[in-house]
């Protein structure tokens, strides 16, 4: 795409929509689990512990792999990377559907995280690419607003397919679809007009050192990682458990009927990340510290869940949801307060961090689930109370942190131009 710059519609239906497609099927992969729990259960035989192990193994090479994954994007560009690794991800959903025991699923579950390792920096990759800087914000919560309609499906919609096909049948009907978005991405998606890095590859991983050792990008990560482990660990699993054990919510239709309203109005939130922010800048707040405010709240919400969850419970939801997808903005802040060249490897290099600790902590919280005794229907509410007390206490810290520290950004970020 070099010349004259290309058209909105060229934009939308060229670059943004298939990776916002990638996008959709990545969060029906993460939030599935919340639905077919209760079908692991009755075939696979598994416990709360091994139920947030195997949600976490999405997590584990998506995590390990980002690094690499960084230097890719920035060397061979999104559309190539994202294609090869929707291929990895269509061959995990088919293992997944012909697993018998926990280790097949959690081989399975491994293979599908690598192929949707890129699922948000090849697109935000893209982003950067083909869209001025002051957009980025706003383009990166409208592609997060992908996700949202795919954990949306995640719920009813996966609920309602198995009464129709076996939990089994519906991994390989989303092998195809990945499949499918595979070919699409190599077919539609143009070349980037930047030409490819001359730098070597060990110049290349040296770039992603600094961006791990910068003051400034410590001084946002773990708020940012202990919030993403809450609102991504939450929605993508325990929302259907805690709703049957602490909401006592024995009906699966009608859990997976609250779980929808959630990601629905989470989709919303997505939507408007970027849109509350130019707001918030209209008035003269800056992106950092209308990140900052809407962390707090997301934190004071999370404390709603573990101390009071008889208040209300489906309004905390809604705004667990709705709230907790607005801090995604801290990431194209972080992109922007790097040089634009950098910007591959400090997107992975941030999800390097965020998704380790979401699979140590999901796993962790089924752990902390399974230290109480079973009831007759689940797990003991005190076992959620715990976890995600602990969460509350530990995302408290992490804004601490992000308050206190001085530390400045590397570039500053880009102003939106006048009018």
């Amino acid at each position: 795409m070099t010349g004259n710059a290309p058209t909105f519609a060229v934009l939308l239906l060229r670059v943004f929509l298939p990776f916002a497609l990638a996008y959709f099927l990545s969060y029906i992969f993460r939030g599935v689990n919340a639905v077919i729990f209760p079908y692991l259960e009755r075939d696979i035989g598994i416990t709360a512990g091994d139920l947030g192990l195997l949600t976490s193994a999405f997590f584990l090479f998506f995590a390990g792999c980002q690094p690499v994954l960084g230097v890719m994007l920035d060397r061979y560009g999104p559309r190539r990377v994202q294609a090869v690794l929707l291929a990895l991800a269509a061959a995990g959903s088919a293992l997944f559907g012909l697993s018998l025991s926990l280790g097949e699923l959690i081989v399975a579950r491994v293979l599908i995280g690598l192929g949707f390792a890129g699922g948000l920096m090849a697109a935000i990759k893209a982003i950067t690419l083909w869209y001025p800087p002051h957009r980025w914000g706003l383009i990166t919560g409208f592609h997060m607003m992908a996700g949202g309609i795919g954990s949306m499906a995640a719920t009813l919609p996966i609920e309602w397919s198995l009464s129709v096909i076996s939990w089994q049948g519906l991994f390989f009907w989303l092998s195809g679809a990945c499949l499918a978005t595979s070919a699409i991405l190599f077919l539609v998606v143009p070349e980037r007009g930047a030409p490819p890095a001359r730098d070597s590859l060990a110049d290349q991983f040296r770039i992603t050192g600094r961006v791990l050792t910068n003051p400034f990008y410590w001084r946002i990560q773990p708020l940012l990682a202990l919030q993403q482990l809450a609102f991504i660990g939450c929605i993508t699993l325990w929302i259907g458990p805690w709703l049957r054990d602490v909401g006592g919510i024995a009906d699966k239709a009608a859990r997976a009927d609250i779980q929808l309203w959630t990601t629905a109005i989470m989709t919303v939130g997505f939507a408007m990340s970027g849109i509350v922010t130019n707001a918030f800048r209209r008035i003269g707040v800056s992106d950092f510290a209308s990140a900052g405010f809407t962390s707090f709240l997301f934190i004071l919400v999370c404390g709603w869940l573990a101390f009071v969850p008889s208040f209300h419970p489906a309004v905390a939801w809604m705004l667990f949801g709705f709230i907790g997808a607005l801090p995604i903005q801290y990431m194209p802040l972080m992109v922007q307060s790097f040089p634009a060249h950098y910007a591959g490897r400090v997107s992975t290099s941030s999800n390097l961090v965020v998704f380790s600790v979401i699979f140590a902590g999901q796993w962790a919280i089924g752990k902390i689930v399974d230290q109480f005794p079973r009831t007759a229907t689940g797990y003991a509410p005190d076992g959620y109370t715990w976890a995600i007390g602990a969460l509350f206490i530990l995302q408290l810290a992490g804004l601490a942190w992000l308050l206190l520290s001085r530390a400045r950004p590397m570039a500053q970020p880009l102003p939106a131009p006048a009018g």
